[in-house]
């Protein structure tokens, strides 16, 4: 039995593992400023990052969850293991040799202390194959299958690629030259052990090192190239040991990190080759998962390394092929999409083409454009839901409509949930309020029989609950809702300076019903041109709207500051109130172009001119709005 380490060596531990060097290989931590270090939670699901790491004091700590300690805490609560197993880990990373306190030997490793040895296995593995892909004969069918996807030498030496000998117990051999026991060989999964005793669990294949965010190689992934090897999967995985788990771990995490970091953006790819391709074309935020689907916990990894929240976001790239499968993949993902602050978007070659064979076909540059065509994930997945519909005719849209909203109601940010309520309805010609009814419609539904709904939908009852609207308080820093929340401030601060103009205006000038609430509220007091001065006018709006949830607004309204730095006058009053009709004419065109689209000139020649006279006026009325609008310095 060993005794204890040394205190002398765990201080020097402390000393030589910095603990930003450490805590910076699991989260991205940005300057908090007064010395301080701030990321997202490791140990908790966060929007906003209240983990803090204070590198002079060697400490971190998260107000959100009241995790906290020294580096040597934090690899313990990461890793889920002991305190001399944490020293053990950070004394290999950093150099140090561990000693006991009773006999002063150098430490012998008890058999709870796997993760450093079976760290040192891998490397020593992965060594080993690279080696065999340029020494070995039988390795030329693996550099071949390299050269043919547009991987020379350097590529394959820069990833780490290598090859597995055929026979079965070649780098058995080798790992017990290099003092590897049997139980530490079968705990890495670098063999197995059959009937005949162990052997290498992978045999004649192309070998992709697989790393986690400090660089240090946990598994591999190994692709078939021999016709005669007897197991037929493609592509096989290390399996589930005490340092690698599947759900956990990224492809090229270990490349990607820093770029990742610095650039507010992942990719996220489907093959090890594609991460190869994209890193060698410029884009080296690209990461892949390792055999298995995108899932939680790969969302979570991505999320500490973007520091993804509320207030700083970035943006998510997922790129899937255009067949069905992709289709699948894509609804997944959107399933999922909640998961990030940040931006999801998606990434699809329309001939079909993975990155890897893209670059192959097209070059470096092609790649670099894939990423950069991508569209929002949101607007990907409606559209693969609106194409089984025929939307020229009148009651496919409805069923279209009806289809579609199941989808928009799975999506838990609330302000996602408007931005696809527009989205929806300019793909469908249809009224804005409309869409938006039957999106509430479709909630109601889903709370009467929330497994159904979730399952006509394609996502999980988890992941899909209703948008109450009527709950949601306008913020004045929504930039959806700056305009109309001005409009009515100066309404009821100023009643005045807007006088009879203000009765020009309708519910359809408000696209958040709270606000649309306040205004109708306005008129049924009288209106501004009507309003007694002071308090009695904001006591009459309130008054007028009642037990209605929007009085919650009246009094931010009357109280928030104007954005204007100086005293309003009426002419910038009036423009207020120009540029907020403008916004309602925009989207009035918006609705009619879409319809016009829809609509056959021949077939139905009459409707689409008088739609088409429509339009000409609503383009001019919406320019005379402009010019009013900017006459007033708004």
């Amino acid at each position: 039995m060993a005794g204890r380490i040394k205190e002398e060596d765990i201080a020097l531990v402390r000393e030589r593992a910095r603990i930003d060097d450490v805590v910076g290989s699991y989260v991205t931590l940005k300057n908090a400023g007064g010395g301080s270090l701030k990321g997202l939670c490791p140990f908790h699901d966060e929007k906003s990052p209240s983990f803090n790491v204070t590198p002079a004091r060697g400490f971190f700590y998260c107000f959100g969850c009241q995790e906290g300690g020294d580096v040597i805490d934090f690899i313990q609560k990461i890793d889920q293991i002991t305190f001399s197993e944490a020293v053990e880990t950070l004394a290999a990373k950093v150099g140090i040799q561990l000693r006991y306190e009773d006999s002063g030997a150098p430490i012998q490793r008890g058999p709870g202390n796997q993760r450093p040895r079976l760290v040192e296995a891998h490397k020593v593995a992965a060594e080993f194959y690279v080696d065999q892909l340029f020494g070995a004969a039988d390795a030329s069918l693996g550099r071949q299958f390299l050269d043919k996807r547009g991987f020379d030498k350097d590529a394959a030496v820069h990833f780490g690629v290598g090859f597995s000998p055929r026979g079965g117990e070649a780098l058995i051999g080798h790992l017990r030259g290099r003092g590897f026991s049997n139980a530490e060989l079968v705990a890495s999964g670098l063999a197995a052990d059959g009937q005949r005793g162990l052997y290498d669990r992978f045999r004649g294949r192309l070998m992709w090192p697989i790393r986690d965010a400090s660089s240090d190689v946990i598994g591999f992934g190994a692709r078939r190239l021999f016709d005669d090897d007897r197991i037929e999967a493609k592509y096989l995985n290390t399996p589930e040991t005490p340092i690698y788990k599947k759900s956990k771990v990224l492809y090229g995490v270990d490349l990607a990190r820093r770029e990742i970091a610095k650039g507010r953006q992942a990719v996220v790819v489907e093959g090890y080759t594609d991460v190869m391709a994209c890193h060698l074309a410029g884009v080296q935020t690209a990461v892949a998962t390792c055999g298995t689907s995108f899932g939680d916990d790969h969302a979570r990894v991505l999320r500490q390394l973007l520091l993804d929240h509320d207030q700083f976001r970035g943006e998510v790239i997922f790129t899937f092929d255009g067949d069905e499968a992709g289709q699948r993949a894509a609804l997944k993902a959107f399933a999922g999409d909640q998961a990030f602050a940040s931006q999801t978007y998606v990434a699809v070659e329309p001939d079909g083409l993975d990155p890897c064979d893209l670059r192959l076909q097209k070059g470096d540059a092609a790649v670099r454009e894939l990423i950069g065509r991508r569209v929002p994930l949101y607007r990907f997945v409606l559209g693969n839901v609106l194409s089984k519909y025929d939307l020229d005719r009148a009651d496919t849209r409805i069923d279209a409509l009806r289809d579609a909203a199941r989808l928009v109601i799975s999506i838990r940010d609330r302000s996602k949930v408007d931005a696809f309520t527009r989205e929806l309805a300019g793909h469908l010609g249809m009224d804005e309020d409309k869409v938006r009814s039957e999106v509430y419609r479709a909630a109601s539904r889903q709370t009467a029989a929330p497994a159904q709904t979730a399952h006509a939908a394609g996502v999980s009852t988890e992941a899909s609950q209703p948008p109450p609207r009527r709950t949601d308080i306008p913020s004045p820093r929504d930039q959806r809702f700056v305009i109309e929340w001005d409009a009515l401030k100066i309404a009821m601060q100023h009643p005045s300076l807007v006088g009879v103009a203000f009765d020009e205006l309708d519910d359809h000038d408000f696209t958040h019903p709270w606000l649309a609430a306040i205004r109708a509220a306005m008129a049924k007091a009288g209106g501004p041109s009507a309003a007694a001065p002071g308090e009695a006018w904001v006591v009459a709006v309130r008054d007028a709207i009642g037990n209605d949830p929007a009085a919650a607004v009246v009094g931010a309204l009357a109280v928030d500051p104007l954005r204007l730095g100086r005293e309003p006058d009426e002419p910038y009053a009036l423009a207020l109130l120009a540029r907020l009709q403008e916004l309602t004419c925009a989207r009035r065109i918006q609705d009619l172009k879409s319809k016009l689209q829809r609509t056959n000139p021949i077939e139905r020649a009459d409707e689409y001119n008088r739609m088409f006279g429509e339009l000409i006026a609503l383009e001019a009325y919406k320019a005379e709005l402009r010019i009013r609008a900017i006459s007033g310095a708004l």
